[in-house]
This record gives C-alpha cells, structure tokens and sequence, in this order.
C-alpha cells in the first residue's frame, strides 16, 4: 500500500456516485472496461452521462502498455484531472489495465492524487479498494501474480444490447519479442467449455443475437484443458445454440490455426465468413527475430484454404513496419504477402520500442524517417486492395445487422449504418419502416469506397429481432434510471479515442 498526502476528505453526495470509465487498448480491455462498468453497478454506482469528460465521482482508467508513449498518454491526462480533483471533495480516480499491471507503485509516487491502482487478475476488487481508500484516505495499490477470476464470471454493464465479447481464455503462451503482454496477462487459463457455453446461452436469453469469442490467442484455446481440437468444437457448439445468429471470434495466431478450426468455419452457419489473422511481417527473417512460430508459406497457405473453403470470406490483418534489423528486402517480403493475400483491411503499426520487450535492446533499430516511409507505402498498397476487394461486392445483396453508433455522419446523411457478415461496415438509406440496432435488414450494395460500402437503393427487407427488442427494451429502462450527480465543474480535455486497431486485438497477436 503506498499513501499520499493532503487528501480531500470524503463527503456524502446526495444520490448515487456517478463513474467513468476510459478505455485504451485492446479488445480484452474493452471487455475488463464492461465487467469494471458491472462491478460499480452492482456497488450502487451509475454511469455519468455521456460527455462528463472527467466530471463523475469515479473516474477508471482502463489502461494499455502496448501503444507508444503509453504512459506519458496516462500521466498527461491523470494530470488533467488533478485540480479538478482537488476542487471536488470525495472524487475518486483509479489506475487499472496493463499499464498499471506494468507500473505498479510508480503510479502513485508520480500521480499522488490516483487512489487505486489495479491490475490485469483482479479487476474484480475495484469496488473494495475505491471503498478501503475511501475509509483509510490512502492509497491502494493491488497487483495479483495470477488470476483470480475469469472476467466473464464478473457482473457486466455490456456497451450493446445486441452483441456481446465472450472471453474464452486469458493470457498467452506466446513468447513474441516486441510484446509485453504475456507478462502482464501471465500464461494462458482456458475456461470449460461448458462454462463458455452456458455464458452464451445466457446471453442469447437476453437478447443477444451476435458474440466474438476473445482471447490473446483464442485458437491456442484447449492447450490449457489437453484438447487440441478444443477450439473447432467450441465453434460447433455454438452453431447449435438456438437464436444466436452471428458468432465471431479474435485474435487467432497462424501457428494454431489447424485444418479442423477451418472446417469448423466453413460448416458452422452462424460462424461468419471472416477472418482476423495477424501477419506482423512476410519477412522469414524478421519473423524468427520476432519469435513467430510460422514462416510466410505457411501463412499464405492457411490463407489459401480459407478462401477454398470460404469464398467471401473477408481475411485483415496487423502488421508491424521498421522491426529492428528489417531490411529493405524484407519489407519487399512483407508488400509481396499484401499483395497475394489481398486483405480486406490492414491494421498497420509503426515499430516502437516496449520498455521490456527483447526487441527494445536490439540492435539496428531502424530510423525514424525510414519506417515512416515504408509505412507510407504500406498503407498506400494496402488502401488500393482495401478498395479493390470493396469493389467487388458491388451488386451483391447483403443481410446486415443494424449497429449503433458506426456512422458518424448517419445524422447527415439520414442513412444508418450496419455490419456485413464477414463484418465490412456497410451505410444504407433510412427505411421508412422503424429500425433498431440488433435488427436485420437486407440491401443491395450500391458504391464501395476502401474502408466502408454503400446502399444507396431502397432496403430491400427488414426483420425485426429478438435483438432489436432488447435494445429497445434498455434504452428505455437507461431512459427511467436518475443520472449521475454532477457538480457542474469545468471539463477536461476529451481523452484520445480508443485507436481503430482495437478492432485488431493489441497489435501483438
């Protein structure tokens, strides 16, 4: 435990506490970010309204080490918040995710005003500690070595009504050597799969018409339980469960991805035709540096019988520019696996240093201005695939599930927006009939750009679901809830958005 001093004394606040949550990272932080939202729920918390930028009771940040520079990003905006803390009697600010996992006691010495610091395996005790702070006024500082529970059995305030993470596995076995996470995650802990399939089932129940299954490598899953097969006859059981239409799963790594996981896909209807498979270079050489436990043949093989397997599926990828020793001919390597794999999308990274990773201490780092320009002609290369595999579903009719909050110009354009089943975002006209995210609409696509496709036409089918219903049914019991109270104080500065790799896992897969 590591106190501070000059803390403001708590007072009692009319009402329930307000919290906020903010969530950098990866999509296992997202899914922390929903348990942590459950947990302060169930302790009489309620979410601050949309925007308090600070202004709440509690704010958590739910942190990542990954990303460059992810600690000056953490302490800049704990900064932020400090006057505002001491001007608020009783505000609390809490440090989680693998930043703090990392970190640890430096937080508190170099942020005195935070209260608690968490880590990875005990997300569930941030209600205790923000009350043991509250009582002793000290800090707390709570690392766990291991897991103490699997995140999913922890309450949840999921961010969709109608599509939900499942977490089938924590940590990683994996020994990459730009990639801190395993050592803050720890190694892999399978679940049962009678645990993940009664979580499903339960979710289903509610409404929940779509899943991702997640894990830091979640087709290694069953090397934990001795089942090599564990992940294929996971996707199968799932295909059985009545009234769940859309199963996903991220991140798998090529090294696990094995012919059975690929006929799981192709014969499990409710698994969608898409595929999230990280490359990180098409260089041999910087593959082995990299620790990766497959070569480029071996990964345009597996892409080869996916798409024999699976016509339409849509295959994206993460890849790191500029690893250290990467010559100009291994990045021909990488441009050449672009070009023959032909991904729908490219989540890029330009190599940085992680304090604690074996790459940091390599020699021949490459400058700066050389992995920006390879970067550059990464992105252009994988800009014109992007738009030319887009191009290619113009003229198809398309189911797409009504999504929320995807559409940034929706409002302006009076379109909506929706997801593809191998996931290819997709904006179409306004229907006259009434339409909620989580309901099914049928479009004919019209115009591809790189990154999203259009409908212009009108819908050409809308069913409305058990999905939509429980959207509904939410908005309108979050509609009837008090909000958070607030004090009115002067906002900070608004966060950085979580980065679009999200999407992709931690860059690290």
């Amino acid at each position: 435990m590591t106190s501070s001093s000059d803390r403001s004394p708590a007072v009692d606040v009319q009402g329930p506490k307000s919290y906020e949550i903010r969530t950098y990272g990866c999509q296992m932080n997202v899914h922390d970010s929903e348990r942590l939202a459950g947990l302060l729920e169930d302790a009489g918390y309620v979410r601050a309204p949309e925007g308090a930028d600070g202004d709440a009771d509690v704010v958590v940040f739910n942190t990542c080490a990954v990303r460059e520079n992810a600690d000056n990003r953490l302490y800049g905006n704990l900064g932020h918040l400090a006057p505002q803390k001491a001007k608020r009697p009783g505000m609390q600010i809490a440090v989680g995710g693998c930043l703090a996992q990392k970190d640890r006691d430096t937080i508190v010495k170099r942020a005195p005003w935070v209260d608690v610091v968490f880590g990875t395996h005990n997300i569930g005790k941030l209600p205790v500690l923000l009350e043991r702070a509250r009582v002793q006024q000290e800090a707390q500082v709570e690392i766990a070595e291991s897991l103490e529970a699997f995140p999913s059995t922890l309450p949840t305030r999921r961010e969709s009504a109608y599509a939900a993470w499942v977490s089938i596995s924590v940590g990683c076995n994996n020994t990459c050597t730009f990639c801190i996470v395993p050592a803050l995650r720890g190694k892999e802990k399978d679940r049962r799969p009678g645990d993940i399939l009664a979580e499903v089932e339960a979710l289903v129940a509610e409404g929940v018409s779509e899943i991702t299954l997640l894990g830091q490598n979640v087709n290694a899953y069953g090397s934990d339980i001795g089942d090599r097969e564990a992940f294929s006859k996971l996707l199968r059981a799932c295909g059985n469960i009545d009234g769940l239409e859309r199963v996903r799963f991220t991140s798998p790594h090529p090294r696990d991805f094995t012919d059975d996981v690929i006929a799981a896909m192709a014969e499990t209807p409710n698994v969608m035709p898409q595929l999230h498979m990280p490359l990180q270079s098409g260089s041999d050489t910087v593959l082995k540096a990299m620790r990766r436990s497959y070569r480029q043949e071996r990964y345009l093989g597996i892409i080869e019988k996916v798409r024999a397997a699976i016509p339409h599926a849509a295959i994206t990828t993460d890849i790191i520019v500029g690893f250290p020793g990467e010559t100009e001919e291994d990045f021909e390597q990488t441009l050449h696996v672009v070009r023959e794999a032909r991904f729908a999308q490219a989540f890029t990274f330009q190599y940085s240093k992680r304090p604690g990773t074996p790459a940091a201490e390599m020699e021949n780092q490459i400058p700066k201005e050389v992995v920006q320009a390879r970067y550059e002609r990464l992105v252009a290369l994988q800009e014109e695939i992007s738009w030319e595999e887009n191009k290619q579903q113009v003229g198809r009719t398309l189911e797409l599930m009504v999504a929320e909050g995807e559409g940034r110009k929706d409002g302006a354009t009076h379109r909506l927006s929706g997801r593809a089943p191998d996931n290819r975002l997709v904006h179409f006209t306004k229907p006259e009939q009434d339409v909620r995210p989580g309901d099914v609409v049928t479009v004919e696509i019209t115009y591809a750009a790189p990154h999203h496709l259009l409908a212009e036409g009108p819908v050409l089918d809308v069913r409305r679901t058990r999905a939509g219903d429980a959207w509904e049914k939410r908005n309108a019991a979050e509609a009837a809830q008090p909000a958070g109270v607030m004090l009115g104080l002067p906002k900070v500065g608004v966060p950085e958005p979580l980065p679009a790799a999200a999407n992709s896992g931690c860059g690290c897969d």
